[in-house]
């Protein structure tokens, strides 16, 4: 009888210890997952990165009282490549309101409208911008599965015990939620 009680209380043990290792390893996997959806971001953030200079003297010659928008690109521009997800992300939002900008005030150049040069930057950055919206819905929905696993019962106990924190999601600007107005 003592025999029986025994191995059952250390089964009982295996049992958790397994269920500690397996939550330990899936939220190593899960962590490991956010940062790897970060770096994509990244990588794309550095490639539009790469890009807005030869964007931003394309334009410069056409575009002389839109200074502004150009300055405030090329100071966005430095805050991608360092600081932190927030930083990045605030101008990450930030340039994507001045890009659009741009290549509405474009419509008003024909000849630059026209440029080889800048229908291909344009094309590009177009593309980039798909990729960086998809990378961060790629990373969010990481961030939303390690953030579920870090709060859900019983694996919230093993987190917290290996001090296991919620990331954040990549936010929208405020002022992409606002309605677009178009007008004709």
């Amino acid at each position: 009888m003592a025999n029986v009680v025994l191995w059952s209380i250390v089964g009982i043990l295996a049992l958790i210890v397994l269920y500690i290792v397996l939550t330990f390893n899936s939220l190593i996997m899960l962590r490991n997952r956010v940062n790897n959806a970060w770096s994509q971001i990244d990588v794309q953030l550095k490639k539009r990165y790469d890009l807005i200079p030869n964007l931003v003297n394309t334009v410069k010659g056409y575009m002389k009282h839109e200074r502004g928008t150009l300055a405030e690109i090329t100071k966005m521009r430095s805050s991608l490549i360092s600081g932190s997800m927030q930083q990045k992300a605030k101008a990450n939002n930030a340039i994507s309101e001045a890009l659009k900008t741009i290549f509405a005030v474009a419509e008003n150049y024909p000849k630059l409208e026209a440029s080889e040069n800048f229908k291909m930057l344009q094309e590009e950055l177009s593309g980039t911008e798909s990729k960086v919206a998809f990378s961060r819905q790629f990373y969010n929905d990481n961030v939303m599965i390690l953030n579920n696993k870090i709060q859900q019962f019983p694996s919230n106990i093993i987190a917290s015990m290996l001090s296991f924190k919620e990331s954040e999601f990549f936010q929208t600007a405020e002022a992409e939620k606002k309605p677009v107005k178009v007008e004709f």
